[in-house]
Formats: C-alpha cells, structure tokens, sequence
C-alpha cells in the first residue's frame, strides 16, 4: 500500500520516536564509561539498531506484512504475536513514563522560576501536572488518526532538542577551551579514559533505551509515500545518524560540565533560577510532552493486533484506548521514585529484545530456506550476532538486578540506622 506521509516527514516522526529522554540520561552514561568506551558503545549501538531495523525490513517484504505483532505470528504463530506484542506494549510504556516524568521534574521548576511567589500549591505539584498536560496536551494528537500527521509536532520537538543541545553547549566551552589550548595532550590524556564502578550496569541499558524506534518503523514504513525496503532503510539510517551525533554532543557538554557528579536526569544539575536555563527546561518539555502521541501510536496498534486483529477502524476503541493507556502511565508516573529506574528496568528488559533479539529470530524463520539456507552468510552473520547480543543482553539484566538488590539493601541499612 501507498502512504501519504512525505520522506521529510517520516525521518522526523522517526527522530522523534528515537530522542527523547534517553538524552537526558547520556551524560550520566559517559560519567560511568568514560569518554572512549562511551562512543565505542554509541556507534555499536547505533549500527547494531540500523541493522535490525534492515532485518524488520526485509522480513516484512518477505511476508508483505508491516506489522511487527505480526511478524510474530510468522515467525512462531499465535505466541510468537503474543510475545511480540507484550514487549512493544512494555517498552513504549515505559518510554512513556519517561518522558511525562520529566514533566513531573521540570514543570515545576519552571513555574516556580517564571513566578516565584506563585501560593497555589497544586500548580507547583507535579502529580497534577502531568494529568494536566496529558488531557490538555497529549491526548488530543494521540487521538490522531495516522501518526503521519504528527511530522509537524514531530519537527518542532526536534528543534526544542537542537535548542536544548544549543543552550548547554557554551558553559563546558567555556569551562574547557583554556584547558584543552594549553595542553591538548593532557586534556585527551586525564578525560577520555575508560571507568567502572557500581552505576556501570545501567550504562548499556541506558544507551540501548536511547536508541529504541523499532515499534515505530514499520507504521512509518506503512503511511510512508512511494513506500520501498531501500526508501524506508535511508529513513532509518539519517535519523540514526543525525541522533547519534546529537547523543554524542550533549553526552560530552553535559559530562565535561560536571564530571562524576552529572545526574541521571541532567538537567536536574543546572540553576533553576537563570532564565535561559529555564527556557531549556521548557523546550526539553515540550519535546518530549509532544514525543508522547509518537510513542503511543504502536502501543494501541499492538493492543489492536491482540484483542481486535480482524476488526475495522473504529473512533471508539480508538479513543478508549488512548485514554485508558494515559491514565495507567499517569498512575506509574506519580509512584515511580527515580527516573533512573525507568531506563534501567525498560533499558535492560525490552529495549534490548527489541533491537537485539527479535529481528534476527524474525528474519532467520520468515526468509524461506530455498532463498537464503541456515549457512548462508546473512543467516550466519545474524545467528553470530544474536549469540554475542543474548550474552550481552543477559549480562545486563544481571548486573541491573544485582545493583538493585544491592541499592535496596543500603537503603534499608540506612533506614535502619536513622531510626536507632
């Protein structure tokens, strides 16, 4: 089928759908890495999510379907669909979640800063913010029929991002430009080693949620005009591209600003009183208030496939399940402590399955064996790179349970404590 969505417009909503909170975490990332083995992880990231994305590609023109739940069900049938579609619905709420919990942080803030002796104190609360923003804001673009029709709101979130990664530029200029003219050697020489510690274990998670647009490529692929495996793969790869050099921008500005002290949640870092700051804030907000529809389009697509998957459009299930999804993530916003929780646990649970795992497996069991045979090279190379991943994969859980275990116990050590 023909889309009407243009090429620009399609690389926007797919940058779209790769930013958003997952910036704010990068600086954290490089802090646990170091510089070196942060941009080794960065571009193998970003190849390995290209990759995958060629694979949903081309196991999708294998069976003429642009549905990733049903990829699924070609590849192992009614559980191979069931599976598939649980994991989108995870991660994407989770996406979700992080980014209307940088609602919650900064909308605060920047109210409190544009009128300080505000007294309402639901108006500085940010669990009432949220659900204001959702219902004013979000609800009305993710009541969207296509999400081509989001490439505008889509544009003006990646211009706030460009300002974001603009605004916080000058002060590690600033602070380093002396530094690095005076003795470049010893500048590369005391900052680009690599680093281990205890917050290592959400690195890669981090890293790997920064990059997950997969559940979005193939509805994009679906409205996409003049739609080709070819056409869809340049798509994929210039919003790739273009991201992994903005990641790679705020990663060192935020890092080299306040080295091992950098937050999770980086702009939690920065005055919150200076006004150009808090205009930042607010572009940062409204990025990822407007990447929220994006996000959620995939989610209502798989609940669709699940529990409705040979039903026509209809405005009623389209709209209840919009609103039934924004009051779950509310409720997940308003009790979740710690944004660094929500990247470590989606990071090292979906985000990893739907880069790493599922395309490989779709495409060795969709692509006929008359055509590409198990020893074949392709089938090989991506059999290699499902083992190496799973390994990966698995390690990063282990290492992200155990520090939360660990974490838990200190805390309840310290509660312990406090109260003798």
């Amino acid at each position: 089928c023909n889309g009407k969505t243009s090429f620009g417009m399609s690389i926007l909503n797919l940058s779209n759908a790769i930013i958003g909170s997952g910036i704010l975490g990068l600086a954290y990332a490089m802090a646990n890495t170091g510089i070196i083995f942060f941009v080794i992880l960065l571009i193998l990231i970003a190849v390995l999510s290209a990759y995958s994305i060629h694979l949903l590609l081309e196991s999708a023109g294998v069976v003429g379907i642009r549905a990733y739940e049903q990829l699924g069900y070609h590849a192992f049938g009614q559980p191979g669909k069931i599976l598939a579609a649980c994991i989108i619905i995870l991660h994407n709420i989770g996406a979700m979640s992080s980014y209307l919990f940088i609602v919650k942080i900064e909308l605060p803030h920047i109210i409190q800063g544009l009128w300080p002796d505000i007294s309402d104190y639901w108006l500085v609360d940010g669990k009432y913010l949220i659900i204001i923003v959702s219902v004013i804001f979000i609800l009305p673009l993710a009541l969207m029929k296509q999400i081509g029709y989001l490439g505008y709101t889509s544009g003006f979130s990646l211009s706030c991002m460009v300002f974001f990664l603009i605004s916080v530029s000058p002060l590690s200029i600033r602070l380093h430009t002396t530094i690095i003219f005076m003795c470049p050697f010893c500048f590369i020489l005391n900052q680009c080693y690599l680093t281990t510690n205890s917050y290592t274990a959400f690195t890669i998670p981090i890293m790997a949620f920064a990059f997950v647009c997969h559940p979005e490529v193939l509805p994009i692929y679906t409205e996409l005009k003049n739609p080709s495996k070819k056409r869809m793969q340049t798509v994929a790869n210039i919003s790739i591209l273009v991201m992994s050099v903005m990641y790679l921008l705020t990663a060192i500005f935020g890092y080299l600003t306040f080295y091992g002290n950098v937050e999770s949640e980086l702009l939690e870092m920065y005055s919150k009183k200076d006004i150009l700051i808090l205009c930042v804030r607010l572009a940062v907000l409204i990025a990822v208030t407007l990447t929220v529809p994006v996000v959620l389009f995939p989610i209502r697509r798989a609940i669709l496939q699940l529990l409705f998957p040979d039903k026509p459009f209809h405005w009623v299930r389209h709209i209840s399940i919009a609103v039934c999804l924004l009051f779950l993530v509310n409720l997940l916003v308003i009790f979740v402590a710690k944004i660094r929780d929500i990247f470590g646990f989606i990071g090292a649970t979906s985000a990893p399955s739907l880069i790493f795992i599922l395309p490989g497996i779709f495409y060795i069991c969709i692509v006929p064996k008359d055509k590409e045979p198990l020893k074949s090279r392709p089938k090989i190379q991506v059999r290699i790179r499902q083992n190496v991943s799973s390994i990966a994969v698995m390690t990063g859980r282990w290492n992200f349970l155990n520090y939360t275990i660990l974490m838990e116990n200190s805390e309840n050590e310290m509660r312990i404590h406090s109260s003798i």
